[in-house]
């Protein structure tokens, strides 16, 4: 008993502390990102599933660098880049921000209503009526609430694995495909490449995970336990994005079917893998989008408050931070908006949106690489050759991969 004690008592401070990086993992796995994944398993079978193996390693540095920063300074991206750069610079990345954010949760309603549809729930009921939810849940839920809420909506995200199971697919070749990479130099498959990396790491997750562990009020002393919890965070999202491109990989691609969306992707597996893991497959896509909702509003408030000096985070209420609430009501109302107008395709709005995110990443990762290299400002902290070497590889992959799509524009 004394035994179990001691080990109960060594393991809920590490308890308390892991969340940031599991979340901010997670919500990678938003509607788009499910969307995506499913058309590159639907398109192109395994081809593509290599880049997960790359994109985890540059998710966790990515991440795990916002982090340390974040519990060094006290301070969140944009304010370090205002104090640094001057405040010119942070209003670009905050228009940046704002601008990627925009698009991606009005993917993140669309997911909600490719969802729905699926049981004949139309699109000008669901997102309305999910638009409005999001945003009371947020409003009146404290951050103790709201963080058990985004990790139990993690969780939920294990459903894939079972779907993936129930299509039966080639469990060695995936693995084979994970290490082994195919190259194209077809439009279609490089442009869904930049849209894998883009809905991987993201703008909003630098900012999100770096506001996330100031607002929790975590320091210096949490950097190991942070540290795991990006790991787990970042393994996490890759894991479950594996299983979601061999499920469509092992289904609608071997048949030849064609898919819109993962709404469609669900409805696809129905004779194929059986209803059950259909089911599962629109549920956890409905529950992508509802999870993405609430984030990725939350973390554009982060910034922009931030970067203006406002009052801001889950900790105060309406009337503390009008502004930190006040934006994220926006960004909500204009994605909702954005999602029923009828002259936008739902799958425009899902899969663009993280290709504009990977190209929008750039400038911010100069930003990161900058600042976690300041002696002056991390001392000690500072990145390491590794660190280093691997956020440079993920802004020349993202740059390259967009210049050969611009290239094939012109070459067919």
């Amino acid at each position: 008993m004394k035994t179990y004690k001691r080990a109960l008592s060594r393991l809920l401070p590490i308890l308390v502390i892991l969340g940031p990086g599991i979340i901010s993992g997670s919500v990678d796995n938003d509607a788009g990102g499910i969307t995506t994944y499913s058309l590159a398993g639907a398109q192109f079978g395994l081809k593509l599933i290599w880049i997960l193996f790359l994109t985890t390693f540059c998710l966790d540095i990515t991440q795990a660098v916002g982090a340390r920063m974040g519990l060094v300074t006290g301070k969140g991206l944009g304010a370090l880049i205002r104090e640094k750069y001057a405040v010119k610079w942070a209003v670009f990345t905050m228009a940046v921000l704002l601008l990627a954010n925009v698009g991606v949760a009005a993917s993140e309603f669309a997911g909600i209503a490719s969802a729905l549809q699926i049981f004949h729930v139309s699109k000008f009921i669901s997102v309305p009526l999910f638009a409005i939810i999001v945003y009371l849940f947020v409003i009146k839920g404290s951050f103790k609430k709201l963080e058990q809420f985004f990790l139990l909506a993690s969780a939920f995200y294990l459903v894939y694995i079972v779907s993936a199971v129930l299509a039966h697919p080639n469990w060695t070749e995936a693995v084979k495909s994970l290490v082994i990479p195919t190259l194209s130099f077809k439009k279609d498959f490089i442009i869904t490449a930049i849209a894998v990396i883009g809905t991987t790491i993201t703008p909003w997750g630098q900012f999100f995970i770096q506001d996330y562990v100031v607002d929790k009020k975590l320091g210096k002393e949490d950097i190991h336990v942070e540290r795991l919890d990006v790991f787990l965070g970042s393994w996490l999202t890759n894991f479950i994005a594996f299983f979601i491109m061999v499920a469509c990989a092992a289904t609608i691609f071997i048949y030849g079917q064609t898919i819109n969306d993962a709404g469609d992707a669900a409805k696809a597996l129905q004779p194929l893998a059986g209803q059950f893991a259909s089911l599962l497959f629109a549920f956890g896509f409905l529950n992508a989008g509802i999870f993405g909702a609430a984030l990725v509003p939350v973390s554009t408030s982060y910034v922009i408050c931030n970067t203006l000096g406002f009052e801001h985070g889950l900790n105060f209420h309406f009337k503390e931070a009008p502004q930190f609430y006040g934006i994220f009501a926006f960004i909500i109302f204009v994605g909702a908006l954005l999602t029923i107008l009828p002259f936008i395709p739902l799958l425009t709005i899902l899969f663009w949106a993280q290709v504009i995110n990977a190209i929008l990443l750039l400038p911010i990762l100069v930003f990161v690489f900058l600042l976690s290299n300041d002696k002056k400002l991390l001392g000690k902290y500072c990145n390491g050759k590794i660190f280093n070497a691997v956020i440079i590889a993920t802004f020349l992959i993202i740059a390259a991969s967009t210049i050969a799509y611009i290239v094939s524009q012109f070459i067919g």
